[in-house]
Order: structure tokens, then C-alpha cells, then sequence
């Protein structure tokens, strides 16, 4: 594993995984049997500073929640898989129909489902929490945990060695 920040300079596209990426890896469950999960809103942040600079957006999840899917959709991410039993059949599809070239393309995932399509992609990342055989797989682990800022943590760095990232300077 490498924490190679070069590759982010030429990041065009990138795909996410919910469960640990998103979200923390935990779901609370209330007596009703409905699923509820968190998500950070820095997170959010960045995922809306990336599509304003152009970078293509995608998520596969595995899990299935209205909740979720609204969440994505609000932020403005209009490619959203939902209750995907194999990610790497979705993730072709969707690379095909959208031109995407995968050496431009970061996943971020957290476990073996993600391990394929991270296998795939020129820059593969993953949560400071995620399984042992991901963060093998990852080429830059976040030293953030998922759910809890990661996605904030790889976009800023993208988006800065890019140039789309602008920080409020404090008055001298």
C-alpha cells in the first residue's frame, strides 16, 4: 500500500461505495425494522465541490435505502446503484455507457464486495477502517474512518492538487 497523492492530480471520475464509505460500517435498526444510517455532511460538501469542478460521479451500493438514494440525488449525483449483488457488472455497464477511462477513476470502498472494481481502477482508496485485504488493495488509505469524513479527506486532496479547491485566506 502506497499513499501516492500524484495519482489524485489526474482524477476525472469518481465511484463510491455507501456501507463504510458514506456511512459508518454500523446501522441502527428501530423497532419497526427500518434501517437507519448517518452520513457526514462535509462528506456532502465535497461531493458537491466535485461535480461543480467536473468530475464525474457514480455510487454502487449494495444495500437498498430511500433514504440513501435521497441523500445522493440531493447532493446532485444522478448515478446511483442501489441493491447491487455484483458491483464490477454495474460498474462496466455504467464505465462503458459514460466513456470513463479507468486510469482517471478513483473507487473508494471498504470490503471484499468493493475488492474487484477496486482492482480495476488507477486509484483505488479506502477508509482508515476498512478490511485488511481492501487496504491492501487501496493505493491511498484515508486516515479517516468511513462514514465519518474519508470521502471529504480524498475529494479535498483531489480537487486541490487540481486547482478546484479554494481556501478562505485569514485576514493578515
Amino acid at each position: 500500500m502506497a499513499n501516492n497523492l500524484e495519482l489524485f492530480k489526474r482524477i476525472d471520475t469518481v465511484v463510491l461505495d455507501v456501507d463504510g464509505v458514506l456511512t459508518n460500517s454500523q446501522m441502527l435498526i428501530t423497532e419497526s425494522g427500518e434501517l437507519l444510517r448517518s452520513m457526514s455532511v462535509r462528506d456532502g460538501y465535497a461531493l458537491k465541490r466535485g461535480l461543480m469542478h467536473g468530475i464525474k460521479m457514480c455510487v454502487i451500493t449494495g444495500g437498498s435505502s430511500k433514504g440513501v438514494e435521497w441523500r445522493i440525488k440531493s447532493l446532485g449525483i444522478e448515478d446511483y446503484f442501489a441493491a447491487v449483488k455484483k458491483k464490477i457488472l454495474v460498474f462496466d455497464e455504467w464505465v462503458n455507457q459514460h466513456n470513463v477511462n479507468l486510469d482517471n477513476t478513483l473507487y473508494m470502498g471498504d470490503d471484499l464486495p468493493d475488492a474487484e472494481v477496486m482492482s480495476k481502477v488507477g486509484c483505488p482508496v479506502c477508509p482508515a477502517d476498512a478490511a485488511p485485504e481492501i487496504i491492501e488493495i487501496a493505493k491511498y488509505v484515508s486516515p479517516v474512518k468511513g462514514g465519518m469524513g474519508c470521502v471529504r479527506d480524498v475529494l479535498e486532496k483531489v480537487l486541490k492538487l487540481q486547482g478546484g479547491w479554494k481556501t478562505i485566506k485569514k485576514p493578515a
